[in-house]
């Protein structure tokens, strides 16, 4: 009897995390709408989020780590490693 090897589904983030997107990319226009109010808010500037400086220690060799994966992922360090920080504090208190 033969047993049929299941093919794990992997989800769209593993999948760029592991090829990449530069050869997925395409040149051409995305159209983009916004939320009429969203829109509104955004011109007005009700939407600027204060954002507050912190000093944490890391060890070196992680913050190149950092700075390596943000680079394949084509964002600012800061920016992902604000983007962890978000993610675990939803799971931590079961937001979304």
């Amino acid at each position: 009897m033969k047993v049929k090897a299941s093919k794990k589904r992997i989800t769209d983030r593993e999948f760029y995390d592991k090829q990449g997107i530069l050869g997925k990319m395409i040149e051409k226009d995305v159209p983009l709408s916004l939320d009429q109010a969203l829109r509104r808010d955004i011109l007005l500037g009700k939407r600027k989020r204060r954002l507050r400086n912190v000093t944490i220690k890391i060890d070196p060799l992680y913050l190149i780590s950092v700075k390596k994966v943000a680079t394949r992922k084509g964002i600012p360090y800061q920016t992902l490693v604000r983007q962890w920080v978000a993610e675990e504090v939803r799971k931590e208190l079961k937001i979304a």
